[in-house]
């Protein structure tokens, strides 16, 4: 071969390697200006008003209306969530009202002297206003944890002062039922929300006395190296295996328990909190003996 065909097919490879150098370049430049618009995306800040086309490769182009077709949609949704907070926000206002005064209304008739059957009436009344007073916080607290309205702000605190909060509020009626409510003192912490914590817990509690004719209901908890378990054991009549992963679906209710008050709503709203705070609820029960309900927070 002469030096012509040599120096050609050095010109041909360097021209070659010349044009893979380019197309890395470019290459290159294309994934770090996807990489801005990503950046961009993350903080809420991308927007196709410096939009130049004619620099852009076709796949950035495609990316770049994307991005911002999912800007849209994520202002849209956030437009949304604004519309369903106030909607909730007006129904617990509009319905707060008559509630209290079919109560109050319901109390003032309960002390008058009645007949047998109309004291009865009023009875009734004043319980199924309970009910739907009941029903629908318990709806409006739902609607606002599903849709991200209340943030549940978790922080690490002792159990203790936790537990004997729940105790309170449930002593007395357990009393009523003639049952035995029992707190285990516990140095435990963990990293929970109070009020929300308290709430899932109460559910819990009151289920426990809603469901237990006789007995016990013992509330203890224990630390490990991760989490912290808290312990609510009764000993009413028990949840069969069968049903034991339906409990915590919304509105759920065993047709063994129907003609109990309830809506099927606490256990679901019990569990939407311990897992909105990084935790967990698993159940262990018998037919006839008894249930114990483990909620297991982050430590």
């Amino acid at each position: 071969m002469n030096k012509t065909g040599i120096v050609i097919i050095l010109l041909c490879f360097l021209a070659a390697a010349a044009v893979v150098l380019w197309e890395r370049r470019k290459t290159r430049k294309t994934m770090e200006e996807i990489e801005r618009m990503l950046d961009a995306a993350m903080t809420g800040s991308f927007s196709e008003t410096n939009f130049d086309e004619s620099r852009l490769s076709a796949l950035e182009t495609k990316f770049a209306h994307y991005l911002s077709a999912a800007e849209a949609s994520s202002r849209n949704v956030a437009q949304e969530k604004d519309k369903i907070k106030t909607l909730i926000a007006d129904i617990s206002h509009q319905t707060k009202t008559p509630i209290a005064n079919l109560l109050l209304y319901s109390e003032l008739l309960k002390e008058e002297t009645l007949p047998a059957s109309a004291k009865a009436n009023v009875e009734a009344l004043y319980k199924q206003s309970e009910k739907l007073r009941f029903l629908i916080d318990s709806l409006v607290k739902l609607s606002r944890l599903e849709n991200g309205i209340i943030s549940l702000t978790p922080q690490q605190a002792a159990l203790q002062p936790l537990l004997e909060s729940v105790v309170e509020q449930y002593a007395a009626k357990a009393s009523e039922k003639g049952l035995s409510l029992r707190l285990q003192d516990t140095d435990a912490f963990a990293v929970f929300d109070f009020k929300w914590t308290a709430e899932a817990l109460a559910n819990i509690v009151d289920n426990a006395i809603k469901y237990t004719e006789h007995g016990t209901i013992r509330i203890s908890a224990v630390s490990y190296e991760m989490f912290a378990r808290i312990d609510i054991s009764d000993t009413g009549s028990g949840i069969p295996e069968t049903e034991q992963a339906k409990i915590f679906a919304r509105f759920y209710r065993s047709k063994a328990v129907q003609e109990q008050e309830g809506v099927g709503i606490g256990l679901y709203l019990a569990r939407q909190i311990i897992s909105g705070e990084g935790g967990y609820i698993k159940i262990a029960s018998v037919p006839g003996k008894g249930s114990t309900f483990s909620i297991f927070l982050p430590k």
